[in-house]
């Protein structure tokens, strides 16, 4: 077996959970591959660690590899964990919010992490609502530049407590915040409740770096593959979540992680479009991470787009 390290920026959600899933589910095993996964928060920190060589792959946005390397040189997505845009806007229940509607932000104060931060603001932008005009407030959340610490966990208690009046995170966080009676989805732009053009703002992402391609290009394949495999396995029995949660998550997000993959696995898709290259590449742009657009074989990885589909 060779040994592998994959790095994710959050364990306790949902957002990069094909990954997780891959190791514990015994995917990378399968492929000859004894995988450990690797929590570095933030985000950037763990595209830090891959340019640097310390890992060999992240699961995370692919925007905040920007923030590492910039224009995304020395490292290369291999595919997607799922497709589109993967944060919710949730809003504290007695506002009344409706859902879709962005103009509920108005007046209020928002919790959202670093970089993610980043994909709220534009899309704000883009749907007429300016941030000091209309009085909204995007703040960081207590405790969550602590080790271990979930941002949508934390922030679904922060809403509870009354410190923040919504928070743009994953889903976990949201089924939280939902499920306690707390909060409201307002927005999902992949289901729909915001603007079209944020679907492909960024997307969950499998990247490794150009070194560890030309130092062992069949280990960066078998851990694709792996990852392909997870998606598969999740999409025809989304209750093997819960296996996975009750091994890495705290009890109550356990009870909750196969109903909310259950509803994800309509996005389990490895394949990388040129649209959402274009998006990313878009919005990268107007978040001030990029200076001009990535071609896509610059960016994408094509010599394994043959293992997007499950064998």
């Amino acid at each position: 077996m060779k040994p592998v390290v994959l790095a994710v920026p959050d364990l306790v959600s949902n957002s990069y959970f094909p990954a997780i899933a891959a190791v514990e589910l015994g995917c990378f095993r399968a492929e000859g591959l004894d995988a450990r996964t690797e929590l570095i928060f933030p985000n950037y920190r763990a595209f830090e660690a891959l340019r640097d060589g310390t890992v060999d792959f992240v699961a995370g946005p692919a925007h905040a590899a920007l923030v590492a390397c910039p224009r995304w040189q020395g490292l290369k997505l291999l595919g997607a964990l799922a497709q589109g845009t993967f944060w919710l806007l949730v809003m504290r229940a007695d506002l009344g919010a409706t859902p879709g509607d962005v103009g509920a932000v108005r007046g209020r104060t928002i919790g959202a992490a670093p970089l993610v931060d980043l994909a709220f603001k534009h899309l704000l932008r883009e749907s007429g609502i300016d941030l000091e005009r209309d009085k909204v407030n995007v703040v960081g959340v207590q405790g969550m530049m602590e080790p271990g610490v979930s941002f949508g966990v934390a922030a679904a208690r922060a809403l509870e407590s009354g410190r923040i009046d919504g928070f743009w995170a994953n889903a976990m966080g949201a089924e939280n915040a939902v499920r306690s009676g707390v909060g409201k989805i307002v927005l999902d732009v992949r289901r729909g409740l915001g603007p079209a053009s944020a679907f492909h703002y960024t997307l969950s992402a499998l990247m490794t770096s150009d070194l560890a391609i030309a130092r062992d290009p069949d280990m960066v394949a078998a851990g694709l593959r792996a990852i392909v495999a997870a998606q598969r396995a999740l999409t025809d029995d989304p209750g093997l979540a819960a296996e996975v949660g009750r091994r890495l998550f705290p009890a109550e997000e356990a009870a909750v992680i196969s109903d909310i993959i259950t509803r994800d696995v309509a996005f389990y898709d490895a394949h990388v479009s040129q649209a959402a290259v274009t998006g990313l590449n878009a919005f990268a742009q107007a978040a001030g991470l990029l200076d001009e657009p990535v071609a896509y074989d610059d960016l994408v990885a094509t010599q394994f787009q043959e293992f997007w589909k499950a064998r």
